[in-house]
């Protein structure tokens, strides 16, 4: 009997360690499931993850700008020195690895981050998403989209929220930025200053040559500076993506008379031509806008194809200017 007793003891012991040994990776694997997220991204690909992505790399300024506003310091960026110069609004919190270039990203430095997550934008070309796909899941956005540019900008800033668990940090964007565009209008509005003809560019002098980009009406800028209730003086077609035309110094004379701004950066010398090489140049000298001085440097860092906050501070800039 007392050997039966043993027995029966050492049985339900046995058990017992092992019901507890199947049943911890069972939780873990309904926690897992319960925390999987599955996405459909620009290109129509599934991505799958399973939790909210943490370690995440951006091929694109777009992208990484979302990550840093949502919260999310991006341990891999693409050119961290282009993106320290150009979008100072949204400064980098953290000291992430450089990947390479925008359009040409270091296979080899993001594999060895080893990263749960990679965002890329539909400018890259399809053979280079498709090698990331290899070392990551991808999740690649529409760069631009003239027809809806805010729209889109904040489509993309939903997607990457929702791989990142950071949904309601973008719901909180999202408010921040029409309660910006409302105050903008209004404050255009009580200066005397809506339906303003404005025309905003930027520039770069490349062998000598000066280059002019107007933004449309349907540029991410273009939108904006409507909702604030100006009018877009450029009446040259942008381009489907983006809303950008190309224009020459004597393309500037069918603007007439008009508010005119852009925005450079000291540390890209040759993105300053409107201070620059063109202060001597008889044609910019006569046009209307530059004779009686309504030409606006807005500030540096403003990136002007970022993401809410980055608006925020360009609505912010051009409302002074205008308004001084």
């Amino acid at each position: 009997m007392r050997r039966l007793l043993l027995t029966a003891t050492a049985t339900a012991a046995a058990l017992s360690l092992t019901a507890c040994g199947t049943t911890e990776p069972a939780a873990d694997d309904a926690k897992k499931t319960a925390e999987a997220i599955t996405l459909t991204d620009a290109s129509g690909a599934k991505v799958k993850l399973d939790g909210p992505a943490k370690k995440v790399i951006g091929t694109e300024w777009n992208v990484v700008e979302n990550l840093i506003s949502l919260g999310v310091d991006p341990v891999g960026v693409a050119d961290v020195k282009g993106y320290t110069t150009w979008d100072t609004a949204v400064p980098l919190k953290n000291e992430p690895k450089d990947i390479g270039t925008r359009g040409e990203p270091s296979m080899d430095t993001i594999a060895s981050l080893k990263p749960d997550l990679i965002v890329a934008t539909s400018d890259l070309p399809p053979a280079a998403v498709k090698q990331l796909r290899k070392v990551a899941p991808v999740l690649e956005v529409r760069a631009a989209d003239a027809a809806d540019p805010i729209g889109q900008m904040t489509k993309n800033l939903d997607l990457i929220a929702q791989a990142t668990g950071t949904t309601e940090q973008a719901g909180k964007l999202k408010k921040d930025f029409e309660a910006k565009l409302a105050e903008g209008s209004k404050a255009l509005a009580d200066a005397g200053l809506t339906n303003t003809k404005y025309a905003f560019a930027d520039g770069y002098v490349v062998s000598n040559q000066v280059s002019i980009r107007p933004y449309t009406s349907g540029s991410l800028i273009g939108a904006v500076n409507e909702k604030i209730g100006l009018k877009n003086a450029w009446t040259v077609k942008g381009d489907p993506s983006y809303g950008l035309a190309a224009t020459d110094v004597e393309g500037l004379t069918k603007l007439g008379d008009v508010q005119f701004a852009y925005i450079g950066s000291d540390g890209d010398k040759a993105s300053t031509p409107f201070a620059g090489v063109l202060a001597k140049d008889k044609v910019w000298t006569s046009l209307p806008f530059v004779k009686k001085d309504n030409v606006h440097r807005l500030p540096d860092g403003i990136w002007m194809f970022g993401g809410p906050e980055s608006m925020n501070k360009y609505v912010d800039s051009v409302v002074a200017a205008l308004t001084k």
